[in-house]
């Protein structure tokens, strides 16, 4: 299988050889960055008709986190064009943090388009350096399709934990491999190397939910559903959210933990 899976990428790989050689030699991701967005703008209007009511059941959770204040500290991670802004309840004070400068123009068109939301400031970052953002600083931190696409996403994990106050929510709506042993990931296992390319770094055979068992939150809730479309080789979702313990001491993340 592993023989027939290395075939094939270099078989896709012949296919695809200008855009290989433009990775290469640097032209591909300046590019790919300036394209990604306006990709992304069109795909979570599509996903989000999909997701609608699974989305509103999801962060409609948010509103119970508000405190006498009514406000609630809100951190996106990877918000991209602010697709999620209109399922947020009024009064989430929200914080946006991508590594791609050029979803900002999305992000302040999607905001006011949300005026139940004040929208704080946007983070050029990546999830796994969050240094600008202080511990304990957010009672909710979202994540949706974001995870497959970072280095390191259990180092995202700890950045998560770190800056949720105890107690604090994580919400999770993340694509994830395929079932082992199934032609469905062999496809995704040949077309990976290609793929990271064109969708701006994104792996198709993460175990994410592994990694969330394995981050130590005190509670974790998930569930799974099917691809949302057919003809990409994204495989199925996992949807839910995750709890910092009230206890958690952010000394232990930096021990490692």
């Amino acid at each position: 299988m592993d023989a027939l899976v290395l075939f094939l990428q270099l078989l896709v790989l012949l296919l695809t050889l200008p855009l290989h050689l433009m990775a290469l030699l640097g032209f591909w991701d300046p590019l790919c960055k300036s394209f990604f967005p306006y990709l992304m703008a069109v795909l979570a209007a599509k996903s989000n008709r999909k997701m609608e009511s699974k989305k509103r059941e999801l962060f409609g959770q948010i509103k119970g986190l508000a405190g006498a204040s009514g406000k609630v500290a809100l951190l996106e991670l990877g918000s991209g064009t602010g697709a999620n802004f209109q399922f947020y309840p009024a009064g989430c004070r929200v914080t946006c943090l991508d590594p791609n400068p050029h979803f900002e123009k999305f992000l302040t068109k999607s905001m006011a388009e949300n005026r139940h939301l004040k929208y704080e400031r946007f983070v050029v970052a990546f999830g796994e350096d969050m240094k600008e953002l202080a511990d304990g600083s957010m009672d909710v931190v979202v994540s949706t399709l974001v995870l497959c696409s970072v280095q390191n996403p259990r180092r995202v994990l700890q950045e998560v934990k770190r800056v949720l106050r105890p107690g604090g929510l994580f919400f999770f709506w993340e694509h994830v491999a395929e079932p082992q042993g199934s032609w469905a990931l062999l496809w995704q296992q040949v077309l990976e190397p290609t793929w990271k390319h064109i969708a701006d770094r994104c792996c198709l055979t993460r175990e994410t939910g592994k990694d969330l068992e394995n981050a130590q939150f005190s509670e974790l809730q998930m569930e799974q559903h099917p691809p949302l479309f057919k003809w990409l080789p994204v495989g199925p979702h996992i949807m839910g959210k995750a709890v910092k313990s009230p206890t958690y001491q952010v000394s232990q993340l930096r021990r490692g933990a």
